[in-house]
């Protein structure tokens, strides 16, 4: 276990230790982050829904918050990049993977639960994969496949340069995009929460079971936890902004000739 004396000393966090199952095994397990996930998804549900359910012209604390949600991912970012003309039919899905990367990215700090969903690799790889429908999917019903293939290719570009940057540009935009998209989220939470497991863990240990310099020690490895602890709350909404940030990009590409 984690934290806990051996004959070998500490063990530090490894991957290993963002395998929690909860029923069964394998491939086909019910894992802690994917309960982690449906109790995080029912309950941005259930607060939309309440915060809703009876709007008014002077709103309540709740149809405040949720104005302010939407209103930032609205304003700062859908019409910003995309366009006021377009970005109507993406205001929902921009809401919600904003929210549900913000949600679940603080669940990692969260007490009880401690577990950021995101840094398990398929979370993000699956979002992403979702992303990267919907703007080719956007690209192809703005300006078909010879359309977005000639988009791919700058204009004025020299003819013995043309099938390179063509290849390299149709790698970017079917492949490097999700993956990076992807791996951007989880490293950041996986990172940040191995740090904090580090220091949590290893200054318990350095309290309980070391020697009087460790348990001094174990002092200043605690601050650092509270401080790592805060700056992950910046980290998770700055990794929510950045996702729905990217995303929006990649849509407007679409509409880039109505910019």
């Amino acid at each position: 276990m984690i934290g806990v004396p051996t004959s070998a000393g500490f063990v530090p966090p490894s991957p290993a230790d963002f395998w929690q199952p909860l029923i069964g095994d394998g491939a086909f397990a019910i894992t802690r982050p994917m309960f982690v996930m449906a109790l995080t998804t029912a309950a941005i549900c259930l607060v939309l829904v309440l915060a809703t359910r009876r709007l008014s012209l002077v709103p309540g604390r709740g149809q405040w918050a949720l104005e302010g949600v939407y209103g930032f991912v609205r304003n700062s970012v859908g019409r910003d990049v995309i366009g006021a003309a377009h970005v109507r039919p993406y205001l929902g899905l921009l809401l919600a993977i904003f929210t549900l990367v913000l949600v679940n990215n603080l669940m990692g700090i969260t007490p009880f639960v401690q577990y950021p969903t995101f840094s398990r690799i398929g979370f993000p790889l699956v979002l992403a994969m979702g992303v990267w429908v919907v703007y080719i999917g956007a690209q192809l019903r703005r300006n078909g496949v010879g359309g977005t293939l000639r988009h791919l290719v700058p204009a004025g570009l020299p003819i013995a340069a043309v099938p390179v940057v063509f290849v390299l540009e149709l790698l970017t935009f079917l492949v490097i995009r999700p993956v990076t998209l992807a791996l951007r989220l989880f490293g950041n939470m996986f990172a940040g929460h191995t740090l904090l497991l580090l220091f949590a863990l290893g200054g318990e240990y350095m309290l309980l079971h070391g020697g009087a310099f460790l348990k001094v020690v174990s002092i200043p490895t605690f601050a650092i936890f509270l401080f790592i602890t805060a700056f992950e709350i910046l980290v998770s909404f700055l990794q929510a902004y950045v996702f729905v940030l990217l995303t929006s990009l990649y849509i407007a590409e679409a509409y880039a000739d109505d910019h």
